[in-house]
């Protein structure tokens, strides 16, 4: 099994992830550097089912579905390796998450997550989403490898 690198289609992230439709947060991977960085891409849609909808106001992606996206992505960044293709990632907190804007129906976020240190089985990661430039998300999380249960 060799590491995988980019671009990566929704279809190659469905090998990666145990999430399916309708939560698969993450649309496609235009960048990844083994154990270091990647870039993923979330196109928000009028159809998404759980849009927040406020009357008089424009649908809004809630901030935890934003901070899934963000988990999503940095789940492939760690799950890429073969080591760890039989593997899955448990997200055991989150920090310093700010949620700066909202995000909209035909927006695409930008997802950039980064591995901050891997300790064994552990692990953080810095993540940060924007729209057209603008940070709408940022923080970190911390992880733990475990043994995928069939």
């Amino acid at each position: 099994m060799e590491t995988l690198t980019s671009p990566l289609s929704y279809t190659d992230i469905e090998q990666i992830l145990p999430h399916r439709y309708p939560f698969l947060l993450v649309d496609r991977i235009v960048e990844l550097i083994p154990d270091t960085r990647i870039v993923g891409i979330k196109n928000v849609s009028f159809n998404e089912r759980y849009l927040a909808h406020r009357r008089g106001q424009s649908p809004v992606l809630p901030p935890t579905i934003l901070t899934e996206s963000v988990a999503q992505v940095g789940a492939c960044l760690i799950l890429a390796k073969p080591e760890n293709r039989e593997r899955l990632i448990y997200f055991m907190g989150i920090e310093r998450v700010r949620y700066r804007h909202p995000v909209h129906p035909g927006d695409a976020v930008r997802i950039e997550a980064s591995v901050v240190k891997l300790r064994g089985r552990v692990g953080w990661l810095q993540g940060v989403g924007s729209v057209d430039g603008r940070v709408v998300i940022e923080g970190r999380m911390t992880f733990a490898l475990g043994p995928r249960q069939t």
